[in-house]
């Protein structure tokens, strides 16, 4: 009866355990979700650094980062970010078009929330004759 007792102990303590990991994840939590660049000139690309904190439970890892198009292009912290620490995607776009523009980045990562977006808007102008 003894070893029943104890048998059971172990299992519960087991279960309580792998219940509470269950939880456990990482989060990003960013200081900016979305950055408007405004006016900027023709034919100069613009970069702007997104940043962000792992405020779960484990080391966040962002595998991949996907832009609409080639015009956008992102850098990301490529090492795992641990819980309480902070990380940066930088985000270049080639200012070729004349207008108005809106793009999305889509993040995979191990978060919580595995595919978040983030966006960048703007308008680009024509540069001022020299």
């Amino acid at each position: 009866m003894k070893k029943f007792i104890i048998l059971c102990g172990v299992l519960f303590l087991f279960a309580a355990v792998t219940a509470f990991r269950i939880d456990a994840q990482a989060e990003f939590k960013f200081e900016k979700e979305t950055y408007d660049f405004g006016k900027i000139p023709q034919g100069k690309p613009v970069s702007v650094e997104f940043k962000f904190t792992n405020v779960g439970d484990e080391p966040l890892i962002i595998t991949n980062i996907e832009s609409v198009c080639g015009c956008t292009v992102p850098k990301y912290t490529n090492t795992p970010v641990l819980t309480g620490k902070t990380g940066t995607i930088t985000v270049t776009y080639n200012a070729a078009t004349l207008a108005p523009f809106s793009k999305g980045l889509t993040i995979k990562s191990n978060a919580k929330t595995p595919v978040k977006v983030i966006y960048i808007k703007g308008e680009v102008v024509q540069t001022a004759a020299e």
